[in-house]
Formats: structure tokens, C-alpha cells, sequence
């Protein structure tokens, strides 16, 4: 057992007992090792992130970071955002939903560990597989600088870009976000950077 998720147990406010309670059947498999990455209990197998327990405003959440690859014969794994390409949940919201749940979080769990320990990989959307949103198309054709410095982004940089700016439904929405943004680019930033 990780200190550091202790700590984190001891301070949470909400959902502290649901997440003990998922801290203990995590543990339960003996084969994950307990960590604490992005302020959250994370296990992981040989190095490898397979499950994070975390929370949020209405539920707290078991994410499998190849929660794709899961069968997930009861239908309860939930896709967090559009966006989210491998990662699923199972989300609760009070105690008893997980005990009446334990033994099915215990197969995922089972589940979870076996894909990892296979080596398989999640194949993700490639930057090509997004759309360019025609204003962002016109400025990159009109300023070479800029299509430089765009295509000198990293795959995940270029893909946060063009999903937020073809988020826009608006075309006025889509050329200010660019716009906003293009400064970020020529100094060679990712949205969030």
C-alpha cells in the first residue's frame, strides 16, 4: 500500500468510504502495484497504468486506461468525453452500488490485468483521421509559417487543436478560437500548454 494514497483517502471529503471500499478490491488481485500518479491511487502492472480510482462532483470512478479493449458483457462502462479514445468507467455513486457490484468489478479488474499482461495495444485515431475546419484550412494554406510550425506539433498537440477548433459550430466561433490560439502555435504549444 502506496502513503501517498493513504494521505489522499484521509483528505478526500467526498466519496472517501466508496473509495476505500474500490482501493480494497483493487488490492485484492495481489498482481497490481499501488501507486499515486496524477493526484489519484493508480495500479499498474509491471509499470504499466491498468486502473485509477478517481472522483468527481456527482460520482466517483474506476477508469481502465484499455477500457476499450474490455468486453464489457454488462454494459456498464462509460466512454468519458467523445474525445476519450481507450479509456472507460465504471462510475458510482453511493457504497452499496459497489458491494452489490463487487464481483463484477472484480472480473473487469481480472479482465484488465489479462490485456495488459498480453501486451495489447489500443489503436488510436491518427492526427489524419480528423478533420482540418476549413477557416483553420484556409490560414494554413494562406501562411506557410504557420502550416510549418503546426506540422512541427507532436500528433497530440495538432489533434487537440482540431478538435477544438471543428468543436465550433459556428465559423465566427471557429476563426476566433483560431485565431486566439495561432500565437501558441508559431511558439510551438499545445492548447493546454
Amino acid at each position: 500500500m502506496n502513503p501517498k494514497v493513504d494521505q489522499f483517502l484521509d483528505k478526500a471529503t467526498k466519496w472517501k468510504e466508496e473509495m476505500t471500499l474500490l482501493r480494497e478490491i483493487v488490492l485484492t488481485s495481489n498482481r497490481l502495484v499501488e501507486d499515486y500518479k496524477w493526484m489519484h491511487p493508480c495500479y499498474t502492472l509491471s509499470g504499466k497504468n491498468v486502473v485509477l480510482i478517481h472522483e468527481f462532483k456527482d460520482y466517483c470512478a474506476l477508469l481502465f486506461h484499455k477500457g476499450v479493449l474490455l468486453k464489457d458483457p454488462n454494459g456498464i462502462l462509460i466512454q468519458q468525453t467523445e474525445n476519450v479514445q481507450s479509456a472507460r468507467q465504471l462510475r458510482f455513486t453511493n457504497l452499496a452500488e459497489i458491494k452489490e457490484l463487487e464481483p463484477i468489478i472484480a472480473a473487469y479488474l481480472d479482465e484488465a490485468i489479462a490485456i495488459e499482461a498480453s501486451g495489447a495495444k489500443v489503436v488510436l485515431k491518427e492526427t489524419t483521421d480528423y478533420a482540418i475546419p476549413e477557416e483553420f484550412q484556409q490560414r494554413l494554406d494562406e501562411d506557410p509559417i504557420l502550416k510549418n510550425a503546426f506540422e512541427a506539433l507532436t500528433p497530440g498537440r495538432q489533434r487537440a487543436y482540431l478538435f477544438y477548433f471543428s468543436q465550433a459550430k459556428q465559423s465566427k466561433t471557429r476563426i476566433a478560437r483560431i485565431e486566439k490560439y495561432l500565437p501558441n502555435i508559431l511558439r510551438g504549444k499545445g492548447i493546454d500548454d
